[in-house]
């Protein structure tokens, strides 16, 4: 069983920066690929970003790749992610989620999540 809680939302102009936290709970975290999500009102999750259990190998949504990076510290059960170059479109609640499998973007797929945070890029 693997506990989520995210935090490091707020609001930010477009252009800022985020750091997103993912921290977990429970001794088998460091074997659980890990992703980020996000959701707005109405609409289906988004994949974001996933990183594999050791972290040599990440995998982004085509809409923030190159201003968002995924990154894990396993000796401190916690998960990052850093949002650079912000858009009134990111605007979102952002969501970490754990899988005992290989990397994915469906959200479904994924076993454990967290309860979420708010991330509010203003124009």
């Amino acid at each position: 069983q693997v506990q989520l809680v995210e935090s490091g939302g707020g609001l930010v102009q477009a252009g800022g920066s985020l750091r997103l936290s993912c921290a977990a709970s429970g001794r088998t975290f460091s074997s659980y690929t890990v992703g980020w999500f996000r959701q707005t009102p109405g609409k289906e999750r988004e994949f974001v970003a996933a990183i594999n259990w050791c972290g040599d190998n990440t995998y982004y949504a085509d809409s923030v790749r190159g201003r968002f990076t995924i990154s894990r510290d396993n000796a401190k059960n916690t998960v990052y992610l850093q949002m650079n170059s912000l858009r009134p479109e990111d605007t979102a609640v952002y969501y970490c989620a754990a899988r005992a499998g290989w990397r994915t973007p469906r959200f479904y797929e994924y076993d454990y999540w967290g309860q979420g945070t708010q991330v509010t890029v203003s124009s």
